[in-house]
């Protein structure tokens, strides 16, 4: 069963783009897309709140996402988020929260 999560970041007063330009720069977010089972992996900008950036993530299933979480590129994120993240917030979003 498809997997999607929700990782709200909370970054270090002005850090969020530094955050998110390092992710690209670094090649983590193409080495994550390149990854078996990834759907979708996309940050967006709250317009509200200068600080916070949203991640979402779709896998094939919960299995990828597990592996994923095992990937070298990952304690390459782990340290940008050291740097520049303040907290960390993910939602596993159930596929009836879609339901029309």
């Amino acid at each position: 069963m498809e997997l999607t999560l929700h990782v709200t970041y909370t970054a270090k007063p002005g850090c969020r783009e530094s955050f998110v330009r390092q992710v690209v720069t670094q090649g983590i977010l193409t080495a994550i897309r390149n990854e078996a089972g990834c759907l979708a992996y996309d940050y967006y900008f709250s317009a509200q709140d200068e600080n916070v950036v949203l991640l979402v993530e779709r896998w094939e299933s919960e299995a990828h996402q597990r592996v994923h979480m095992q990937q070298p590129h990952m304690a390459d994120l782990r340290k940008l988020k050291e740097t520049y993240i303040d907290s960390v917030r993910l939602v596993k979003v159930q596929e009836e929260d879609y339901a029309v």
